[in-house]
């Protein structure tokens, strides 16, 4: 017969054991859509700020946030790329081969000058591709983003996008998405430091 000391300090012992699994174990993102089997990503050219090809050799390597929009955009996009600038030495610290991807969905208007001047202007390092919309659209629905565009025959037109942000990891495979708050009257806001700490539990499930 097993004796209840020997018992309880077997009991211990497996509880120790289990609980020492558990906190070795890296967390899963708490914020992220997150997939553990990271999503393929359709074969696609655009063309970037230096009028040079864009393709999936472009993301292989990197860890990739992507954001769609435009240049002409009022709110969303300044405003997310101005956080991206605040946290960008964050993500970089995490993993130094980070980039930041701004996909223009207004090949209209966004040339390629106006792009890589754009981007420079909230950060040299960030890089901007766009494409006509028979090849950009498909990526874009890809990637689970949308755009529409609102009276093309305006001048001045509009373009609804997602405001969310895409994470590609360095095997070009999509990973993570990260979708803004939505609150009244304000303006669509991914979370930047739920967004790098969720970041950092991928990098490391990504090591494991």
């Amino acid at each position: 017969m097993v004796k209840p000391r020997f018992s309880l300090l077997l009991l211990l012992f497996i509880v120790s054991i289990m609980a020492a699994y558990y906190w070795s174990q890296p967390s899963l993102p708490e914020q992220a859509d997150y997939y553990p089997t990271a999503r393929d990503i359709n074969p696609f050219t655009l063309t970037d700020g230096d009028e040079q090809p864009f393709t999936p050799a472009n993301l292989t390597g990197h860890w990739t946030f992507l954001f769609l929009g435009y240049t002409y955009c009022p709110d969303i996009c300044p405003t997310t790329l101005a956080d991206l600038r605040a946290v960008y030495p964050g993500l970089k610290k995490i993993a130094p081969n980070s980039q930041v991807v701004f996909i223009s969905a207004d090949p209209q208007r966004d040339d390629s000058a106006r792009l890589k001047s754009y981007t420079a202007f909230f950060e040299p390092e960030f890089k901007a591709a766009t494409a006509p919309h028979s090849a950009l659209f498909p990526l874009v629905r890809n990637l689970g983003l949308v755009y529409s565009i609102v009276e093309s025959e305006r001048k001045d037109y509009l373009i609804d996008h997602s405001a969310s942000i895409v994470l590609i990891n360095p095997a070009g495979k999509l990973v993570a998405l990260f979708r803004p708050k939505v609150a009244p009257g304000e303006v669509p806001r991914v979370d930047m430091q739920a967004m790098v700490a969720d970041f950092a539990r991928i990098v490391r499930l990504a090591d494991e």
